[in-house]
């Protein structure tokens, strides 16, 4: 990956609909060649989707909390259990005294409850902690 190809990725991830021609004006390629650049970057897997940013709070999604989950056994094998449960935005497996780290939004903290009990109902789930985010100061998209 060049510098050409970062650009490009900036690019995208301020506006994934950004024409081709304007992409290759903007990193000094024609249309066809930024076109050719993108498409090789999706066939590597460095871009791995194009999506939209939608407002959580427009949804009814206004409540984000990060959920630690601990274990009484390995839970690397239950991705499948956690991405079952669709308010569940991500879902990482960590080190430390947790084992697993869930992205959670919903409607209201009735709804996050709602959440935590479907959790302790995954096999080897011991406990959880939930901490709600008051605000959000930024989200920013992986620098490429």
């Amino acid at each position: 990956m060049d510098d050409i190809d970062r650009r490009l990725l900036a690019l995208l991830q301020e506006d994934a609909t950004r024409p081709y021609a304007a992409l290759g004006e903007a990193v000094g390629l024609s249309a066809p060649a930024a076109h050719e650049r993108v498409r090789k970057l999706r066939e590597r897997g460095v871009i791995r989707r194009t999506g939209v940013d939608v407002d959580p709070d427009a949804v009814g999604r206004g409540v984000l909390a990060f959920v630690l989950v601990e274990s009484s056994a390995w839970m690397g094998e239950s991705g499948d259990r956690f991405a079952a449960i669709p308010e569940i935005q991500e879902a990482h497996v960590i080190a430390g005294s947790a084992s697993v780290l869930a992205k959670v939004r919903t409607a209201s903290t009735g709804q996050l409850q709602d959440v935590l009990r479907r959790l302790y109902a995954i096999d080897g789930v011991s406990g959880t902690q939930a901490t709600v985010v008051l605000e959000t100061f930024f989200e920013r998209p992986l620098a490429p």
